[in-house]
């Protein structure tokens, strides 16, 4: 399936999606794309880490016609009875509300699991209730642990490494289990690195791609944990987007299970270090020469990851159409 033609078979249908964390960043990318494609959006967020300048650019970016099909539910997924207003007259529901980041997790694990957990039980439960065609929810790579094999396939994990990937393993077997026993539609897609525009740079949990974007445009010196041999499989966000309408509009066969998103690609931290660097030269920052500062490497950390997304590409079309380098052009010009 091409990429117009997916976007073909969506526009064609003007349906009501939920987008949970839709003021976050991979959410508002959602929204924004499903706003493109004339679809009806309620958005969800509490604004714990989302931002409304996040629905700002949205706004800018699909125009005033557009963005008449957004409306905006404020509220927490630890409430049942928000959950439910918000799914009323819903045929998809794209869950990406979380407490992410492995750091903030070990240093506080309740609130991580309240919200990952507890509000992830919630949100399947009122698309039960509102009979939703099928919920899409944010797992994680995280969920592989310890299991040290690459590339990462989805039948086999190990044990989690933090009370975050806990939280992601625990929400796919809630997934799973009531697909089995009370029939919820529903497909788990476990995220890779995700890289783009709107991520947050601020604060002791935001992610590494634009604190270190925001570090070299203040002259500072980016620091990497560990030895900078770490490896990720770093996905451009549209690519997520892609991967989450399309599991919306997959068939049943997706039920109940839980697939890889990524690039199928290896980069270490140095190597990203290195591209940002460029990518930042090539705008007139004056970064040619900075260094990297190495610190210990964070508890809970894994130590590499890379996808297999072939199961992603077979069951519902999946393929990946932006590259990494493209990817991040697109976050440092953003």
């Amino acid at each position: 399936m091409t990429s117009g033609s997916w976007r073909d078979d969506i526009a064609s249908a003007r349906k009501r999606w939920l987008v949970t964390g839709a003021a976050g960043f991979i959410g508002s990318h959602l929204v924004e794309e499903l706003l493109r494609l004339d679809q009806v959006v309620t958005g969800l967020d509490d604004f714990s880490t989302g931002y409304r300048h996040n629905l700002d650019r949205v706004e800018a970016a699909v125009g005033p016609a557009r963005w008449r099909g957004f409306s905006l539910v404020t509220g927490d997924v630890r409430d049942l009875d928000t959950c439910e207003r918000a799914t009323t007259g819903t045929a998809y529901v794209l869950h990406e509300a979380a407490l992410g980041s492995v750091p903030r997790s070990m240093k506080d694990p309740l609130s991580t699991h309240a919200v990952n957990v507890d509000g992830t039980v919630n949100v399947f439960l009122a698309a039960l209730n509102a009979g939703v065609e099928k919920v899409v929810f944010a797992s994680s790579s995280s969920v592989y642990g310890d299991e040290p094999s690459l590339p990462k396939v989805e039948n086999r994990t190990g044990r989690p490494l933090s009370p975050y990937a806990a939280t992601k393993q625990t929400a796919e077997l809630y997934a799973n289990t009531l697909c089995r026993t009370h029939q919820l539609p529903a497909v788990g897609l476990r995220y890779f690195n995700v890289v783009g525009t709107r991520q947050d740079p601020d604060g002791p949990y935001a992610a590494v791609v634009p604190r270190w974007i925001a570090a070299m445009r203040a002259g500072n010196r980016p620091v990497i944990y560990g030895d900078g041999e770490t490896s990720r499989d770093f996905c451009p966000v549209a690519n997520v987007v892609q991967a989450n309408l399309l599991a919306a509009v997959s068939d049943e066969t997706t039920n109940g299970r839980v697939y890889n998103i990524a690039l199928g690609g290896q980069t270490t931290l140095n190597e990203l270090f290195a591209s940002l660097r460029a990518a930042l030269a090539a705008q007139g920052i004056e970064c040619e020469t900075t260094e990297p500062v190495y610190e210990d490497f964070r508890p809970g950390d894994i130590r590499h990851s890379l996808a297999d997304i072939s199961s992603a590409a077979s069951d519902f079309g999946y393929a990946p159409d932006v590259t990494l380098a493209q990817g991040l052009t697109q976050t440092v010009e953003g």
